[in-house]
């Protein structure tokens, strides 16, 4: 059975004991999750004391440049700062490169940094299946910072925004066409934007881009206490970093003056609540042996045609409440 890392040498900021820690509570085998459930419980009391930042954007915006320039940035100001990146999972192989510490070489060899890549394991959101708890982990170990970086942007991608207190979205230098491609439901949630890669001949771009942005927010975001801003920043040179820092801080002084920073971490507990309860439904689905006796056979029946996906998903939900029913009166 694996060990459950001494509770005093994670909140002491042990590097180590935090990734044992987020090692346990990402572990699938039954005999771990007692153990992990235990350890958040014991944690809990250390956390919350941190600013969790969303980072989203599509492939190539530059995300983990980003992010390395903008983590040195806060650790120079004195703040411990930890990274959650998530790797898409292949959907054929179901592996992940997990290379983000390679993309990140200067921020990984700091005391005050942690960065750990996941695989998001086919989870939809932009986001691995217990980030959620990771963010946990990284608060009882005394991180002032949390960023996590989300797969790409897409449909689910605001799945983010239910576990972040700020939500920040990455662009490159594009022409006003070019940004109607932008989903709807990420420029509704988001709370700042930054245009990277505003450097040499893309300054120009860089501005054009952040005042149709700007223009749009302003229009379609009126009713908001917080208009989100849009900045441009150049990961690469590290230049107008702090700017950006200074927009997260500034949002988050609105948020806990307007109580709206409490409201959003009350209903983010909530679906997380919803959430667990779902996975937790599906993982002892999983583990009943009368499902897992009878699973492969049913798979068969769908994929050639002879039962419905529907048919079988009502069969195994009848095994395993017919089961629980029968140890209730037992």
């Amino acid at each position: 059975m694996t060990l459950v890392p001494e509770l005093e040498w994670l909140i002491g900021g042990s590097r180590r004991a935090l990734a044992k820690s987020i090692t346990l509570i990402e572990s699938k085998r039954a005999q771990d999750r007692e153990a992990a459930v235990s350890l958040i419980e014991s944690a809990l009391p250390h956390t919350g004391n941190s600013l969790r930042v969303g980072i989203s954007g599509v492939p190539g915006v530059g995300k983990s440049t980003f992010i390395e320039s903008f983590g040195l940035q806060l650790i120079n100001q004195g703040k411990k700062v930890a990274v959650l990146a998530v790797d898409p999972s292949s959907p054929v192989a179901g592996g992940s490169i997990l290379g983000d510490k390679t993309r990140m070489p200067e921020l990984s060899r700091s005391e005050d940094a942690f960065i750990r890549p996941s695989p998001s394991s086919g989870v939809m959101g932009g986001i691995a299946q217990r980030t959620r708890e990771c963010i946990l982990l990284c608060e009882a170990s005394g991180y002032d910072v949390i960023l996590i970086e989300t797969v790409g942007v897409g449909q689910s991608e605001v799945e983010v925004h239910g576990m972040v207190d700020f939500f920040l979205l990455l662009m490159v230098p594009n022409s006003g066409d070019d940004l109607q491609g932008i989903k709807r439901g990420i420029t509704e949630l988001v709370d700042g934007v930054v245009i990277n890669k505003a450097d040499g001949d893309s300054i120009g771009l860089a501005m054009q881009t952040q005042q149709f942005l700007q223009s749009a927010f302003n229009i379609f975001r009126t009713n908001d206490a917080w208009k989100p801003k849009v900045l441009t920043c150049s990961a690469l040179e590290r230049s107008n970093l702090e700017e950006v820092w200074d927009m997260v801080i500034e949002f988050e002084n609105l948020a806990k003056t307007n109580d709206s920073f409490t409201l959003r971490r009350e209903t983010q507990n909530i679906i997380w609540l919803k959430k667990l309860i779902t996975m937790e439904i599906e993982q002892r689905i999983l583990d009943s042996d009368e499902v897992r006796h009878s699973y492969p056979e049913l798979e068969v029946q769908v994929a050639a045609g002879q039962l419905t996906p529907f048919s079988a998903a009502s069969e195994i939900l009848n095994m395993v409440f017919k089961a629980g029913d029968q140890k209730g009166t037992g």
